[in-house]
């Protein structure tokens, strides 16, 4: 996080970009003198990056304690070595060499909006009893309180409320996601509910990088920097990789809160622990089990395609698919296709171009785009698709969750893959749909024997389609 230039070190402009951070010297763009001003004031103290006692060994900013994530390398100040945390190398190299430093300095005083929110839409009853649970979470200082709400239920609308009073008390918030994704969808949103209320958004290649808004949307691993900045944390997509496996990212979380502070946690597909929470009365939360234009969730069809993997793996499509693409119900619809490696969505780019071709789905002037985690140009494939220049999009797991596009069509070819695992086959299957003009997209998982993940994934749906039906 490289800080915009502090030309004038006011203490309001220094406190509201250092306070509630833990940074690398090198984070902290500051004329030199007014550095070491602050070093000698105690305004900026040094704390140790890693702590290294009696054989035991932390790294304060992600919190491992695994001596496999620990390393050495030769200092070129002292001629020693040192221990570096490779666990978190992405964010700066943490070692016993170079300190972090926080702020010591004057209190930062968020203003208080007396009326924040700029977005004149309506939520509907079953929103308006969810956002009110969540609002209720914040006024009241509750620790945590979870939305279950199926995709396209309309969380983030939700979540206004809440942030409106949070802004009112003159709070600072932070929406945080395991996913960029979500993020870069959800910042043009609030930034237009929010018109008058400080908003950036932090991820990696994002152009914000100041860090001093009081309101801050960021990834999860962006939390890695605060410590004990947020009165209000939203988690949003919980259960999303990498944060359900990651204990460095659940630390960045529980550090990046103050200690007298509200979680809210969001999410359409909430892991056995949270489930395990709320039966047992532990966790505050509210269920939401229909999409926000009133319809159900589209419930997904299974094709069993014989030989589906050996088929794939030599660059051939199974007769099923290739039935279903000629005979689609609405051929208009955009379509999504999921496929479970790098490998193999780039290896079936043009094979699925040529069908789409010979169905008349595309013309010659149009073009298949693939995009995964590492595509340079994932954001832009992102737009174009959204923006419906381009007809059809074959991609990884990394589009299960976090963006909305109208009017789509959803196939995973593979579907019985390790990678396709419950929630991400609900998460997927919640692409369609999205739209009151078309809320019935056809959803197909196409597999060569049906899985656990399938059912269930399956199953769930109809749940929560039963639980739509009664309201």
């Amino acid at each position: 996080m490289n800080m915009d230039k502090l030309i004038l070190c006011s203490p309001r402009l220094l406190a509201e970009s250092l306070s509630g951070k833990r940074l690398l010297e090198e984070e902290i763009s500051l004329p030199e003198k007014c550095f070491h001003v602050l070093l000698s004031t105690k305004q900026l103290i040094p704390i140790p990056a890693i702590e290294n006692q009696k054989g035991s060994v932390k790294c304060i900013r992600c919190g491992n304690t695994s001596k496999y994530y620990f390393s050495e390398y030769p200092c070129g100040i002292c001629q020693q070595k040192h221990l570096y945390c490779r666990n978190c190398i992405q964010m700066g190299r943490i070692s016993e060499c170079k300190p972090l430093y926080i702020w010591n300095g004057a209190e930062v005083h968020w203003p208080k909006h007396s009326n924040p929110l700029t977005w004149e839409g309506k939520l509907t009853p079953a929103q308006s009893n969810a956002a009110a649970q969540l609002e209720k979470a914040v006024i009241e200082k509750l620790p945590a309180c979870l939305c279950w709400a199926v995709c396209g239920a309309g969380k983030s609308e939700m979540l206004f409320p809440a942030i409106t009073a949070a802004l009112k008390q003159g709070k600072r918030i932070a929406l945080a996601s395991p996913r960029v994704d979500v993020i870069r969808e959800l910042f043009p949103r609030l930034e237009q509910a929010f018109q008058d209320v400080t908003i950036e958004a932090l991820y990696g290649g994002s152009e914000h990088k100041a860090g001093k808004s009081q309101l801050i949307l960021a990834t999860t691993h962006q939390l890695m920097r605060y410590y004990q900045a947020f009165d209000v944390l939203i988690i949003d997509e919980v259960d999303a990789f990498p944060f359900y496996l990651d204990k460095s990212l659940m630390y960045a979380a529980k550090q990046a809160a103050k200690k007298q502070s509200t979680t809210l946690y969001l999410t359409a597909t909430p892991r056995k622990n949270f489930r395990l929470q709320m039966k047992l009365g532990k966790l505050p939360h509210v269920f939401v089990p229909l999409r926000y234009h009133g319809h159900l969730l589209p419930v997904p069809k299974l094709k069993l395609a014989f030989h589906l993997t050996s088929q794939l793996a030599n660059k051939k499509l199974p007769n099923a698919f290739q039935k279903w693409l000629m005979n689609r119900q609405n051929p208009q619809r955009q379509l999504l296709i999921f496929g479970p490696k790098i490998s193999m969505i780039k290896e079936l780019k043009e094979v699925i171009t040529l069908l789409l071709l010979q169905t008349g789905a595309i013309s010659a002037s149009e073009e298949l785009q693939a995009v995964y985690a590492a595509d340079k140009d994932r954001e832009a494939k992102i737009k174009q698709f959204r923006n419906r220049e381009l007809h059809a999009l074959i991609t990884t797991t990394i589009l299960e969750r976090g963006v909305t596009f109208p009017s789509v069509d959803v196939a995973v070819l593979a579907a019985g893959h390790e990678v396709f695992n419950e929630a991400a086959l609900v998460q997927i299957a919640g692409r369609a749909g999205r739209s009151a003009d078309d809320p019935s997209g056809e959803v197909i998982f196409f597999h060569d024997g049906k899985t656990d993940a399938i059912e269930k994934a399956r199953q769930m749906i109809l749940d929560m389609n039963e639980r739509g039906k009664k309201l």
